[in-house]
């Protein structure tokens, strides 16, 4: 999902407009920076885990003793299956796990068609960077989705966390409260953009569509020339225009962590919800980003909470 030339495009920007060109990655005044790290288990123990990266390596992680993890459910970290696809997050330069979650998708974009009785079938066009997906609703998780969803027919927007297994997708938990209008219907954004604000306010979510290990970020106001995504260009939240490439200053408003996160993608989808994030306050209206899992993880968020109250401003 990542371009390329996103580094050349950043130094080449930053050289244009005069400016030092900031550097991707954590915020070196945080506390212990958090690391992401993703692989399939290959063993597990109460204690110990050891994967095999995307990249081919093999890495053996100590599970700290608080550690939690995820699978659909909550369980511990012990009773996690080997193959299964993790994303953890970890301290001490990622050689200690704290939060594993397992198999996790994430299911966004606009209701094409519903089938079913029990367990219900939902068709979804995603974007034109993404095509269409199928999930499966079990029965079970129906009743939740269904609350957090009241329009739950073709032509609005649907937003879910959940898991893959044996080739499905499956939709457990609402990631958001629906918006009320159709995925046409996005509301205007305020009367003229403030090019003086130094900071935008608003929610960051994440997509599981970037590759595994990747860090960086999606943004409703690109160019459409830039991406090639006719959709790009919509949003509630008053956001300026900008170039695949640029560099994104971050900041989770809920742990007080900031990074320095690049744009290597569409966020046609996220634009077209003007919904808020109430993680630890209530943001302000429009998701202003749609991180990948990792930069999500090391700014501090938990995947199936869905999102955080974020500023952000330009690197």
């Amino acid at each position: 999902m990542g371009h390329p030339s996103v580094e050349r495009r950043r130094v080449l920007a930053a050289a244009v407009l005069g400016r030092a060109g900031a550097v991707p990655g954590a915020d070196p005044g945080d506390e212990e920076p958090l690391r992401a790290v993703a692989g399939e288990v290959l063993d597990v123990s109460p204690h110990l885990i050891t994967i095999e990266t995307p990249g081919g390596v093999q890495e053996r992680l100590v599970i700290a003793p608080w550690a939690t993890a995820w699978n659909g459910s909550d369980t511990t970290p012990g009773d996690l299956s080997v193959g299964s696809m993790v994303l953890m997050r970890t301290l001490r330069d990622g050689r200690v796990v704290e939060r594993i979650w397992a198999d996790t998708t994430r299911i966004t974009g606009t209701i094409l068609s519903i089938t079913g009785k029990k367990d219900l079938t939902v068709e979804l066009d995603c974007g034109p960077h993404r095509g269409h997906r199928s999930v499966v609703i079990p029965y079970r998780a129906s009743g939740r989705l269904q609350v957090r969803h009241p329009q739950f027919e073709p032509g609005y927007l649907f937003d879910a966390i959940g898991i893959r297994r044996d080739g499905a997708s499956l939709a457990l938990l609402p990631a958001t409260s629906q918006p009320p209008y159709p995925a046409r219907s996005v509301p205007p954004p305020p009367p003229a953009y403030a090019g003086t604000l130094s900071r935008i306010a608003g929610t960051a979510t994440w997509s599981d569509t970037f590759d595994e290990e990747e860090r960086g970020a999606a943004y409703p106001m690109l160019e459409r020339t830039d991406t090639g995504c006719p959709k790009t260009g919509v949003s509630c939240a008053g956001l300026p225009y900008l170039a695949v490439g640029s560099l994104l200053q971050v900041r989770n408003v809920c742990s007080n962590r900031s990074a320095n996160v690049p744009v290597v993608a569409c966020g046609c989808m996220a634009g077209r919800f003007c919904d808020r994030c109430v993680e630890c306050d209530t943001s302000p209206r429009g998701r202003i980003a749609e991180l990948s899992p990792s930069s999500y993880v090391e700014l501090g968020g938990e995947l199936i909470k869905g999102c955080f109250n974020a500023q952000i401003g330009l690197g």
